[in-house]
């Protein structure tokens, strides 16, 4: 999913919240209206600066039910009807647990009448919010921004019944860029340099030819969609979608995606300001020590290869001598590590006296909260490559950039510098089609005790 399509399906949740916040302050000032305290004098005491705290609280209650009806599941494409249906359920159970409060506890609450105006009215003003945001994001569909660009490919009736359906149901947020048959593929790359994800809308295709256009979109790095025939079978990592009847199956890339993709950003963030305010003074003491050990300049920038293969500059401590990189290729034949693309040397001349200890504790990966922040890498993940042992990647390596890299990983606390590559490889693979925060979580606290042991670091 790209970023523009995540944003515009997770911004429905702070417009719900802000929708339902808006009816209970709506019933609130209609209470107190002459025109209905001539029919229901108000015989109670309730401030809005009393009032208002009640209101968050149970918009941030019906936010919940709104998730258990379904309605922020980023994977459904629900019809308008379907969706103001979950929205009058989930808004009705929020109503019927209010009443069930009031049973239990009568003087929690003093109106029915703010209560049943609150309903109503979150109601409507949420159903309004959902209309005016597919107003919004098939505008923005229609201008271009958030659409993803799809090369379709096949030639029978189930092709031409989707490419109809893309170009005549903007809200589906596709566009198809060009249709291909399948005879005339020859070199893919001459019809991809601008599509985000291929379509192979023909079921009745070889599995060779699908299974050589799904190798291509693991390799560069684009979403992959095809349309299953009757008997095709679910795996890990699969979503179906139905588009003009047809079963699309859907193969994700990663896990890691829609509210989990958000959930980690989150705690990313949070985690790396608290630890890089927190630990600042000894990032201070560090930058002085190197800089009277071995002089200027302090931190590194680095250049790496991140998600789907986009450069970023990584930041370290400098460990090493200046223009350590001009001496790498005299020092090849030393590589510790001749199974895989990267260089190891356990005793590399290149690294100084301090830069051994910064190594052995790995403090100096500690610049790299920056890169977290700044969005180039995560906590965790699959460690970053440089770009000559990328350009090595076999296929299957290639999996390795289909998230953000991270300090640390599972190779990282399962051996370090002794694991070799296709093992390191294997345990990033098992991380990137098996996330979950919680593994994030588990990840972080062994990395700790790992570093404290001063385990094969190199």
């Amino acid at each position: 999913m790209k970023r523009s399509q995540l944003l515009l399906a997770t911004i429905a949740l702070p417009i719900d919240y802000f929708m339902l916040v808006l009816a209970g302050l709506v019933a609130y000032q209609l209470r107190f209206q002459s025109w209905v305290r001539e029919f229901r004098p108000v015989v109670f005491h309730l401030p809005l600066a009393e009032y208002f705290p009640l209101v968050l609280a149970a918009a941030a209650v019906c936010l919940l039910l709104f998730a258990l009806a379904g309605l922020y599941a980023l994977t459904n494409q629900l019809k308008l009807s379907q969706e103001i249906g979950r929205l009058f359920l989930a808004c009705s159970a929020g109503l019927a647990l209010i009443i069930v409060l009031f049973f239990f506890n009568p003087q929690l609450f003093s109106s029915r009448f703010i209560v049943l105006a609150a309903w109503l009215l979150s109601f409507v003003l949420t159903s309004l919010g959902r209309v005016a945001l597919r107003l919004g994001r098939t505008n923005l569909y229609r201008r271009g921004w958030g659409v993803s660009r799809v090369l379709l490919a096949g030639s029978d009736e189930i092709t031409a019944a989707l490419g109809k359906l893309f170009h005549n149901s903007p809200q589906l947020g596709y566009k198809v860029v060009q249709q291909i048959a399948p005879s005339a593929i020859s070199n893919l790359n001459e019809f991809t340099s601008n599509v985000d994800e291929v379509v192979v809308g023909d079921p009745t295709l070889t599995h060779e030819f699908t299974l050589r256009i799904l190798e291509y979109c693991v390799t560069h790095h684009l979403g992959f969609k095809y349309a299953a025939d009757m008997f095709e079978a679910q795996s890990h990592n699969v979503l179906i979608h139905t588009l003009a009847g047809v079963p699309l199956i859907e193969i994700k890339r990663t896990a890691l995606d829609g509210w989990g993709r958000v959930a980690k950003r989150i705690f990313d963030l949070i985690m790396s300001v608290v630890l890089l305010a927190a630990l600042s003074p000894l990032l201070l003491c560090l930058g002085l020590i190197i800089w009277f050990d071995s002089g200027q300049p302090v931190v590194v920038a680095l250049e790496r290869i991140g998600e789907a293969g986009e450069k970023f500059r990584l930041f370290k401590f400098r460990s090493m001598v200046h223009n350590a990189h001009l001496l790498k290729d005299d020092l090849r034949a030393y590589n510790e590590r001749p199974d895989g693309p990267l260089f190891k040397m356990a005793n590399d001349p290149r690294v100084t006296k301090f830069g051994r200890l910064l190594r052995r504790t790995s403090l100096d990966e500690l610049p790299q909260l920056w890169n977290v922040i700044r969005g180039d890498m995560s906590l965790v993940g699959p460690r970053p490559h440089e770009p000559n042992e990328v350009a090595s990647y076999q296929l299957r390596h290639h999996k390795l950039l289909n998230i953000k890299p991270g300090i640390t990983g599972m190779a990282q606390i399962s051996g370090r510098s002794n694991l070799s590559f296709e093992d390191e490889t294997k345990l990033d693979t098992f991380y990137i089609e098996n996330w979950s925060l919680n593994a994030d979580l588990v990840i972080l606290v062994k990395t700790i005790v790992v570093v404290l042991q001063h385990k094969n670091a190199v």
